[in-house]
């Protein structure tokens, strides 16, 4: 809830042919205020909609000017929107979004609602970006990892064939230290883990956190940002700032790696993207369990930030082309499935 992540990538679909500019542009407190609310059940869902759309659409017109590329050379925009509410066991996922708006306030063609045909089709409507994350690995790097930690973790073990993708989120990612931090000091996230490597783990919550019956589920499976939440609100609730935190990211931790262990494949590299990356506490512990083969997306040469905006982007243009962007190793969908909803300009 940070606010628009936008990215511009040349791509037929299959590759990457460059990773253009990215900015991200953020919401006001009042705004993100109101889509905190709506999560919760309260709000004008429309009229948040409506002005959630309009953000996205000074953030193409930002892009643009700043970077001196004209709206008319962009052929397509991927639109993710936000999600409000996820529960793919009840086949239901909704991000709100509005495509037709978007295309008419930007002139651009875009495609949007890119996790309900998987949801509607039995998957679980996520993660999507394995596709893309296979698009921008070299095939003599292969078989790798890549980890995402975004507000939840989630993993891609790539080989050189689509149908043997495997994608899953592994539990909580940045979104536990997050809201922990913002609660009691104000702060919107733990800088750098600074407050978490003050602190002491209490390893008996975490192993009690570890004991929930999701880690134990089988892939490929999802998360909604705020799954943990209460669970672990409550786990952590006597403990200082700093004791929480480091608490908190030692689940986080061990929640990777644990799921990079048991799902028992060989990787030559474990490249780090997301803003979990930027968590030297993180990192730290990541690195024990993987010493030689952890690295961060900077260290390959990608935008680490940009990810998740260009992987919206090349499946927009994927959902053009009718090709698959979800398989049954990354969302348990019963075959590969393209998806999305496509809004022409006018």
């Amino acid at each position: 809830m940070d606010g628009v992540d936008a990215a511009i990538i040349t791509t037929d679909g299959y590759k990457v042919f460059e990773e253009g500019p990215f900015i991200t542009l953020p919401y006001s407190e009042d705004f993100r205020r109101l889509l905190e609310n709506l999560i919760a059940g309260k709000g004008d869902l429309t009229k948040i909609e409506t002005e959630l759309t309009l953000e996205h659409s000074k953030a193409v017109f930002t892009l643009v000017r700043n970077f001196d590329v004209e709206v008319t050379d962009i052929d397509l925009i991927g639109f993710h929107g936000h999600t409000i509410s996820h529960k793919p066991e009840d086949r239901h996922t909704l991000q709100i979004g509005n495509g037709k708006l978007l295309a008419a306030t930007t002139g651009v063609d875009v495609v949007n609602d890119l996790r309900s045909s998987d949801v509607q089709a039995g998957g679980q409507g996520a993660p999507l970006a394995p596709i893309y994350h296979k698009a921008l690995m070299k095939p003599q790097e292969l078989p790798s990892i890549i980890l995402n930690i975004g507000g939840v973790a989630n993993i891609t073990w790539i080989d050189t064939h689509d149908e043997n993708l495997i994608g899953f989120d592994t539990g909580p990612g940045n979104a536990l230290i997050n809201d922990w931090i913002q609660k009691n000091t104000g702060a919107p996230f733990d800088i750098n883990g600074l407050r978490a490597s003050k602190g002491r783990v209490y390893d008996d919550i975490v192993d009690k956190l570890l004991k929930h019956p999701y880690f134990a589920a089988p892939n490929p499976k999802s998360l909604d940002r705020n799954f943990f939440k209460h669970l672990s609100e409550i786990a952590v609730a006597h403990l200082s700032v700093e004791d929480g935190a480091a608490t908190l990211s030692a689940f986080t931790i061990k929640s990777i790696t644990n799921a990079i262990n048991n799902l028992s494949k060989p990787f030559k590299k474990c490249i780090v993207a997301g803003g979990g990356r930027h968590n030297a506490f993180l990192m730290a512990g990541l690195k024990d369990s993987f010493p030689y083969q952890l690295i961060s997306s900077d260290d390959v040469g990608w935008s680490g930030d940009a990810i998740e905006a260009q992987a919206f982007a090349f499946l927009a243009v994927r959902s053009r082309l009718n090709l698959p962007i979800s398989f049954p190793g990354t969302t348990g969908v019963s075959k590969p499935l393209s998806g999305g909803v496509f809004h022409p300009k006018g």
